[in-house]
């Protein structure tokens, strides 16, 4: 077998072994995903908040009123509290093309969503998920997510 062979056999048989494990690690990340989401159409604020480490931040990239683009935080406590807080419509965030990147106990996930308040569509965007991985598994460091009025937002039929 020439070098190049060698080489290339190597190569490949690295790819696949990191490749592999990676898979539990991204299914693991995925299910944290389900898991807020699923928290969110529940209004169940214990799911919600166990997805987040306690020092998580959340921002999202919004317009003011004059039209000018900012970031806006939210606390974490408020975002839970409004999700457990009762009310009439599900809230439910759609989400598709989940892109999951992982190097060691770091990982980051890219996804379009739209957010409905029960049947009404009222924004979209971009969420950017970062997580961190710890004796307890993987959660949420850091999401930030932009916002786009529900008149420019396209909803494949394959994420509803």
């Amino acid at each position: 077998m020439g070098k190049f062979a060698v080489l290339a056999t190597v190569l490949l048989l690295n790819f696949v072994a990191v490749a592999n494990a990676q898979e539990p690690d991204e299914a693991a990340i995925r299910a944290v995903i389900n898991q807020l989401f699923d928290g969110m159409r529940a209004g169940d604020s214990a799911a919600v908040r166990a997805t987040f480490y306690e020092e998580a931040t959340l921002k999202s990239m919004r317009r003011n009123r004059e039209g000018q683009e900012g970031v806006r935080d939210t606390a974490l406590d408020g975002f839970v509290g409004f999700i457990g807080a009762p009310h009439d419509d599900v809230y439910n965030e759609v989400v598709w093309d989940i892109e999951v990147r992982i190097d060691g106990n770091i990982a980051t996930a890219w996804m379009n969503y739209a957010f409905f308040r029960g049947e009404t569509l009222s924004h979209c965007g971009v969420n950017s998920f970062q997580f961190l991985k710890s004796s307890q598994g993987w959660r949420t460091i850091n999401l930030i997510d932009s916002r786009r009025p529900a008149a420019r937002c396209e909803v494949p039929d394959r994420a509803m």
